[in-house]
């Protein structure tokens, strides 16, 4: 999962999904389930308001994520959103039988922040 940047302040949902080596965030977790855990402590860093974008992906390690997903990151990396609420809740929003949405690629150079957890 990636934390999604949201630059475009004239749609206040948008938020983009940007590639590893660009996110301010990223999460490698053994099940679905894990990665709230992870954007609960997200928002603590973040703000109340997060976007995060998460696929799944075979990898043990964040640092050695396969080539092949890295070169290919724009197609297949925001299959699932999910977005914080008000009051605790998350949307999920499914978009893995939906056509690739255009792009505008952000280019964060704020560090990599890595979020990792397992159970």
């Amino acid at each position: 999962m990636s934390l999604g940047e949201r630059t475009r302040p004239d749609v206040p949902r948008f938020a983009e999904c940007p590639a590893p080596d660009q996110a301010r965030a990223l999460a490698l977790v053994d099940d679905f389930g894990q990665l709230l855990f992870v954007l609960r402590q997200w928002r603590q860093v973040y703000g109340e308001e997060l976007t995060a974008w998460a696929t799944r992906v075979e990898a043990d390690d964040l640092s050695t994520l396969p080539a092949d997903l890295l070169a290919a990151w724009e197609w297949q990396a925001d299959v699932v959103r999910l977005d914080t609420e008000p009051g605790g809740y998350v949307r999920v929003s499914d978009y893995r039988d939906m056509p690739a949405p255009a792009r505008i690629t952000a280019h964060t150079h704020t560090g990599l922040q890595l979020w990792t957890t397992a159970l």
